[in-house]
């Protein structure tokens, strides 16, 4: 394996910087994690994470310092160079409560310290120097058979972000939640979860290729009632399972994490603002879905230059649907919105002034629609 190969090409010469310093003092360095994943998987690899083995934590500081990688979470033995992490290996016990709430010590065991992580596809390791592969735990198998499944059951539980981190893989990946692993996650309470951390793993979700594998998840495991105080009915999540499904490919890329709560809360009837509030969504959500109507049915171009004078349909979530974008080029509305040959300048020479105008405005509008 050509491993700098592989990587985008900002990480290369940190990644070979990193090998050639660490070289001179240990030959057991891994790259670990969900970069393993995805360069087993052939995934474009975003994140480069490296364990280093047999370094004590007071010479890893001054080695890190010599270096010149930043410390940011010491606590953690973790310290970052460029865009890379490097940390010393780890075992973590929970000592309280919330996502960070672990007590940690060194391990020096690959085996034992890759227990830690939360699924065998994300425990697997890269030796940096040789490149040999060491899986401990069937990431390998568990890739092929596209099933995300635990390494340890106590040490799984004692971390909740890990449910959501499930559903967000299996929208991502489109991979399944295996039975064992599913079952314990229905078990655990998320709430010790801040809304900060929730909305994280959600909106990695958001911009997964398999939306419907996210929603089919957080119907089964209850996550509607848990997060939202929202009791979800199986006929409106199987309507809602399907239109994502079917949608998907026509989702326009910059709204793309708009269409799954779009969707989902207008079939269901849910309250959309209130479902924002619940995990603190930036503002940009709040605009995104702002002059958004819904129609659960085919739309005439009558009402689609309605929805057009406020909004050009290229921002309108409803444009995934078959024929809207074409049609909407055709009236020279995807990225226009709808004038109706009035202008601004007409209704204010007729007297009308400030608010009025607006009002005005739209009003000369509906009705060249209906000409």
């Amino acid at each position: 394996m050509n491993l700098p190969k592989i990587l985008p090409p900002h990480l290369i010469p940190q990644f070979k910087k990193i090998q050639k310093f660490l070289s001179r003092y240990t030959k057991r360095a891994y790259l670990v994690g969900g970069g393993v994943r995805d360069i087993v998987m052939k995934h474009p690899v975003k994140d480069l994470d490296i364990e280093v083995y047999d370094i004590d934590d007071v010479r890893f500081d001054k080695l890190m310092k010599k270096l010149g990688a930043k410390g940011v979470g010491k606590t953690f033995f973790v310290y970052k160079y460029g865009n890379i992490d490097i940390s010393l290996p780890r075992i973590e016990k929970k000592s309280g409560v919330g996502h960070k709430a672990f007590e940690v010590k060194l391990c020096q065991d690959e085996k034992e310290a890759s227990k830690r992580r939360d699924f065998s596809m994300n425990a697997m390791m890269l030796n940096i120097f040789n490149y040999e592969l060491f899986d401990f735990h069937g990431g390998l198998h568990s890739i092929k058979d596209k099933t995300i499944s635990m390494i340890d059951e106590k040490s799984f539980k004692e971390d909740s972000l890990r449910v959501l981190r499930a559903i967000q893989f299996s929208a991502r990946f489109g991979f399944k939640i295996d039975k064992k692993t599913l079952v314990v996650m229905d078990t655990i309470s998320l709430e010790d979860l801040s809304k900060t951390r929730i909305f994280w793993e959600f909106e990695k979700m958001f911009g997964a290729k398999n939306l419907h594998f996210g929603l089919y998840y957080m119907f089964v495991l209850h996550i509607f009632e848990k997060i939202f105080e929202i009791k979800s009915e199986e006929r409106l999540f199987c309507k809602s399972a399907m239109e994502l499904k079917k949608g998907c490919a026509a989702f326009e890329n910059e709204l793309y994490p708009y269409y799954f709560l779009y969707i989902v809360a207008n079939i269901t009837g849910w309250n959309i603002d209130k479902i924002l509030k619940k995990i603190e969504a930036p503002k940009s959500y709040e605009r995104a879905f702002k002059n958004q109507p819904f129609y659960d049915r085919d739309i005439s171009d009558k009402e689609l230059k309605i929805i057009a004078i406020d909004t050009p349909i290229c921002r309108w979530l409803g444009n995934y649907k078959r024929g809207i974008k074409q049609r909407a080029k055709e009236m020279d509305i995807w990225h226009e919105v709808f004038d109706g040959e009035v202008s601004v300048s007409d209704v204010i020479a007729d007297g009308f002034i400030k608010e009025e105008i607006k009002k005005e405005l739209r009003r000369r509008k509906l009705k060249a629609i209906d000409v």
